[in-house]
């Protein structure tokens, strides 16, 4: 059996130290502030200071990853004599999985004696990141890349994917919400309850009234639709809000018995779209 290397890229907000003890590569997107020239990588600036500048009225745009840089670094791996599974960001949120899509199909005709798959999660943040890690304990177990590839694509689609956020303002300058329903939000404490539908696109599903009722509607997903609710592995990720991460988590604890197999930070890229205070959480459902 080939030797074979997991790829992803920085749309799992999983940090690189987490995915190097995964022994997954990964390629960055990026993003610039409006009164900032200069061009980051997902991860170049400190993630709290990413959020504050955000706070201070910092408007960020983001960048996929090109083609050219998927097959620098994956053209490393085929010359080392190793396969490449790239597992992606949503195609329904970023140009990222096709990029990597078409990056590993032109590198197959150069390197017919490799072999290149590339998945679109349809899957954002921690989903993503989740559908990795689940992909890494299949490949310890000593399951072919094929194997792996053929679980990832069967998961996607029960990837259950739930966002609420603190402000709306962010998703108003995305386009996701209007003026008025934003300024409504605003005053009168009405926050967002959303998902990633089976597109991979972001949707809004519900609102309620108050941070704690978007939580708790978030941890009344999980016991919704959580395929194995009791002995499953969820993961949380926050837009610097660390305890309604945390509060989350012990929500479902209470309920269930089961904590938070991974809390982590929302990264710069998705973060840009939905600001400070966002909170996810992601579990393998009955359907998403």
């Amino acid at each position: 059996m080939s030797e074979y290397i997991i790829f992803t890229d920085s749309g799992c907000d999983i940090v690189p130290e987490t995915l190097d003890k995964w022994g997954v590569k990964r390629v960055s997107l990026s993003f610039k502030f409006n009164d900032d020239e200069r061009e980051y990588l997902d991860g170049d600036m400190p993630i709290k200071d990413f959020y504050q500048k955000m706070r201070d009225g910092g408007v960020a745009k983001t960048s996929a990853v090109n083609t050219e840089t998927f097959k620098m670094a994956f053209e490393q791996e085929l010359k080392a004599g190793r396969d490449i599974l790239y597992i992606g960001f949503s195609s329904g949120l970023s140009s990222t999985s096709e990029a990597g899509q078409v990056a590993a199909a032109e590198l197959q005709q150069e390197y017919p004696e490799r072999k290149l798959i590339a998945i679109d999660t349809l899957a954002a943040s921690a989903g993503e990141g989740l559908l990795v890690w689940m992909a890494v304990q299949k490949k310890a177990e000593g399951a072919s890349m094929d194997e792996v590839a053929q679980w990832v694509k069967d998961n996607c689609a029960g990837m259950c994917q739930w966002f609420t956020v603190d402000d709306l303002v962010y998703l108003k300058r995305g386009g996701r919400v209007s003026a008025t329903v934003a300024l409504a939000g605003a005053v009168l404490g009405i926050k967002p309850v959303m998902h990633v539908d089976d597109e991979g696109h972001l949707i809004n599903m519900t609102k309620v009234r108050g941070r704690k009722q978007s939580i708790k509607a978030l941890a009344q997903k999980y016991t919704e639709l959580a395929k194995d609710p009791k002995g499953g592995t969820f993961f949380i990720s926050h837009g610097d809000c660390l305890e309604d991460a945390q509060l989350l988590s012990d929500m479902i604890c209470q309920e269930h018995g089961v904590s938070a197999g991974l809390i982590t930070n929302v990264g710069a890229v998705i973060g840009a779209h939905s600001g400070p205070g966002t909170l996810a959480l992601f579990f393998p459902g009955k359907e998403r």
